[in-house]
């Protein structure tokens, strides 16, 4: 009803403005009536483009009163998995706590990666809720986790001295880095060019800066011409 009554005004507005632009003009009979048939066959037009348009609202109107509502999908959901509200709040009260800790590094990685295919083998994981967190980002997130290397101990043996514990290839593999060692093991070396069998080093790892400082000496380098 509502949609006739437009068309009516659509077309009363349109043979108005019509009727006033040729108005100010002289026309034949025949132009009018020529006129009149153009605008009865707009009108026709347009009274069939009102008609599908109608013809999609009532479509949508019928889909919209068929769809479950979103506590309807969720429950269906949940059944699906086996789970109860409950379960799936203790499932997402354990995703958030594991996150924190692969976000901490709270070691062993080890742990938490055994700890991440526990939740991963659980159904409720599958819920779009958790899929792509639990499946996707917190595996990339381990993925991603490098643990820092940890100190190396060396007992010193006869013959060793600082630059050649340096250079060896488990170390540093440049004896420019000996520096690292002594600084380490400062309560037990008092003279660098003065180490003693039996005493433990620790032998710290080097890092990204150190290792291309100690390079790049090493590279600078030019022995002093023989004689």
């Amino acid at each position: 009803m509502k949609s006739l009554k437009f068309l009516s005004i659509v077309f009363t507005l349109l043979f108005a403005f019509t009727f006033t632009s040729f108005a100010q003009q002289e026309m034949t009979e025949e132009e009018w009536q020529n006129e009149m048939n153009r605008l009865k066959t707009k009108k026709e037009s347009l009274a069939k483009e009102v008609s599908v348009l109608q013809t999609d609202v009532n479509d949508l109107k019928s889909n919209l009163s068929s769809l479950q509502s979103y506590e309807d999908c969720i429950k269906e959901a949940y059944q699906l998995v086996g789970a109860t509200n409950a379960d799936v709040d203790n499932f997402r009260n354990a995703v958030n706590e594991l996150e924190g800790k692969i976000r901490r590094k709270e070691g062993p990685k080890a742990d938490r990666q055994k700890d991440l295919d526990a939740l991963k083998k659980n159904p409720i994981s599958a819920l779009p809720e958790f899929f792509n967190k639990v499946h996707v980002g917190m595996q990339k997130m381990l993925d991603e986790w490098v643990d820092a290397p940890t100190d190396i101990s060396y007992t010193v043996v006869k013959g060793d001295h600082l630059w050649g514990i340096a250079r060896k290839k488990e170390h540093y593999g440049n004896g420019f880095a000996w520096p690292k060692i002594y600084n380490a093991n400062r309560d037990q070396i008092k003279n660098p060019d003065l180490i003693y069998p039996k005493q433990v080093f620790k032998v710290p790892p080097l890092t990204t800066e150190e290792k291309e400082k100690y390079d790049r000496l090493r590279r600078n380098y030019k022995p002093a011409p023989t004689q």
